[in-house]
């Protein structure tokens, strides 16, 4: 859910070729998108979006960034900040 995806040069790819949602995910991700994001756009379920993701990045369609094992996804800091913020209004 947390990993990040982008398209490949879509000049290397004919978008004719593939199912609906590999074209939508293509086209989708052309700015880095998470998985979760990509899933809420098209209205797919997440745990399918994961699997058409995981295929396509075999395909070499998509690329993948995982957060590295030990990133807190939530960095304390930042929401700290926002809600000091917040309190101030």
């Amino acid at each position: 859910m947390d990993a990040l995806v982008s398209s490949v040069a879509m000049s290397a790819v004919d978008l004719s070729l593939m199912s609906p949602e590999y074209h939508d995910i293509c086209l989708l991700c052309r700015h880095v998108r998470s998985v979760a994001e990509i899933a809420s756009y098209l209205g797919i379920p997440l745990s399918v979006t994961r699997i058409i993701v995981a295929d396509m990045a075999a395909e070499g369609l998509v690329h993948v960034y995982e957060p590295k094992n030990g990133d807190d996804p939530l960095d304390r800091r930042l929401l700290e900040k926002v809600l000091r913020g917040l309190n101030k209004l």
